[in-house]
């Protein structure tokens, strides 16, 4: 999928988002998503932080406060930001959702599977369906699959062989898993929420591992 065409994604996923939270009552806003310790507030606050990076000397300073941990860089700073702005998230959002500005260590390809997962990160806990586009969901897949930090998804499910069922697209060398390339897109990056839609010989052993 084309530069062009992934910002568009974006976009729309960023405003769709907007809308999600928008609905949301005060107890929603503090619920559990499917990153591990972050609430939903602050997932929004991280993808509401995409376009907006922070200065070098920002970054260095936030860096030596996380110790140069960057999971607890990316989780720390959503948190404040999120307790910061406690309801205006919702048009941050919106402020920004058609910027094409990007963090220093980052390009449009990341931040378009980060937008496309952490949608669901939020959505899967509130039990609302966010029906990723199929065409950026793969670009997402591949895109993770073949990175390495911080997913490392090919050294971890060197096991197996995926295969979408909704688009043309498989990777790895193993016993097969089929399933939506949205749900091989939360997997590699980690999440086990929508295993339930993935079959084939590999999904016993793919649970053993994963759960």
């Amino acid at each position: 999928m084309d530069a062009e065409r992934s910002w568009q994604v974006i976009e729309h996923q960023r405003r769709s988002l907007a809308d999600l939270l928008d609905a949301l009552i005060d107890e929603q806003w503090d619920t559990p998503s499917l990153c591990t310790g972050w609430r939903v507030r602050d997932v929004a606050a991280h993808v509401a932080l995409a376009p907006q990076p922070p200065s070098i000397a920002g970054m260095l300073i936030e860096g030596a406060r996380a110790r140069g941990r960057f999971h607890i860089l990316n989780h720390d700073t959503a948190v404040r930001h999120a307790d910061r702005l406690d309801g205006n998230l919702v048009a941050e959002l919106r402020e920004h959702a058609a910027s094409r500005r990007l963090p220093p260590v980052t390009n449009y390809r990341n931040i378009l599977f980060d937008v496309l997962v952490h949608t669901q990160d939020i959505a899967v806990p509130l039990g609302l369906d966010r029906t990723m586009p199929v065409d950026a969901a793969r670009a997402g897949a591949q895109r993770v699959w073949t990175m390495s930090w911080p997913f490392w998804a090919r050294r971890r499910l060197r096991s197996f062989r995926f295969v979408a069922t909704d688009t043309d697209w498989s990777a790895g060398n193993g016993v097969e898993i089929e399933g939506p390339v949205s749900a091989l897109l939360l997997l590699f990056t980690g999440r086990t929420a929508l295993l339930p839609l993935l079959s084939g010989p590999g999904v016993t052993q793919l649970r053993e591992i994963t759960v």
